[in-house]
């Protein structure tokens, strides 16, 4: 199997600006961590996936957090990535499916909810934050982010993300699209590139298809109309560690963590991202207590 990977490209002479993937094995390391369900699987990965690229969007150690805040039961889906195409995800209700809809698709419409938010946070650098939010408009998440670009970014877009998963619950296929009009583009081209969207095959078709990220894009612009630019390896990874849960303990509180050494004699923290477990002694508890007295 082919490791997961993010093209950048560009297409139409430089006028449109275009990122693809393949995130199978991404979504199945999510999958395994969190024992989702199919329709949380689908829901998840494909907020995984648009993130992944939206990371890919990014320079140097700049990363960004997205939040889809639906109304549905699913709750809250949280992912964030880097540009170095490092990916991490997790949902309020992994256990969370629906019967198949009329068209015979896994029903995240109905998992996510139609209304509530996206909201992004770019943190890039030097203590630097861009926040941008759009509303849900439709549930099923590729529509969700073409129009958070439009909404919130200004940048005409089209996303496309798919998840199928198999009857033993693992991720079959996974992977996507974001394409972006650049400022300036000639009138035609974004009627050639309208005419191409809504003509193309459904992207969980082309993924089931086993096209790769290069040939999804071809069969969107056609062969000599793009130009690969880098390509970027994407993986499941958590940069949680002992240490960082520890600091983290700080914001706890003194009463907390006195009640922490004196009732529980140490402390278990887990990762909401990747299930991680981190087993905390009372010594290193009066560590953290001992350095917050001192600066009192």
């Amino acid at each position: 199997m082919t490791q997961d990977y993010i093209v950048k490209a560009l297409a139409f002479n430089g006028e449109i600006r275009a990122y693809s993937s393949k995130t199978t094995d991404t979504i199945q390391e999510a999958q395994t961590r969190h024992y989702t369900w199919p329709t949380a699987s689908a829901a998840l990965g494909r907020t995984m996936t648009a993130t992944l690229m939206m990371g890919a969007m990014l320079k140097g150690d700049q990363k960004l957090t997205v939040t889809v805040d639906g109304d549905g039961p699913i709750g809250k889906i949280i992912a964030d990535a880097d540009a170095k195409g490092r990916v991490r995800g997790y949902v309020a209700q992994p256990q969370t499916h629906f019967p198949l809809n009329e068209a015979g698709k896994l029903d995240v419409r109905r998992a996510v909810g139609t209304s509530g938010a996206i909201n992004v946070v770019k943190d890039v650098g030097m203590r630097d934050y861009y926040t941008g939010s759009s509303p849900i408009v439709s549930g099923e998440l590729g529509d969700d982010f073409t129009y958070y670009f439009a909404n919130s970014e200004q940048t005409p877009s089209s996303v496309g993300v798919g998840v199928l998963v198999n009857p033993d619950n693992s991720i079959k296929a996974a992977g996507g699209f974001i394409i972006q009009v650049m400022p300036g583009a000639k009138e035609e081209t974004i009627d050639q590139l309208e005419a191409a969207i809504t003509t193309m095959t459904p992207v969980s078709k082309l993924i089931d298809e086993g096209l790769t990220p290069e040939e999804m894009l071809i069969h969107i612009f056609g062969e000599g109309n793009i130009e690969f630019l880098e390509t970027i390896p994407a993986q499941f990874e958590c940069q949680c560690g002992h240490d960082k849960f520890l600091n983290a303990m700080r914001g706890l509180g003194e009463a907390e963590i006195e009640n922490m050494i004196k009732v529980d004699h140490g402390a278990e923290a887990e990762c909401h991202f990747c299930r991680s477990k981190y087993q905390y002694t009372e010594a290193e508890l009066q560590g953290v207590l001992n350095e917050l007295k001192q600066q009192h």
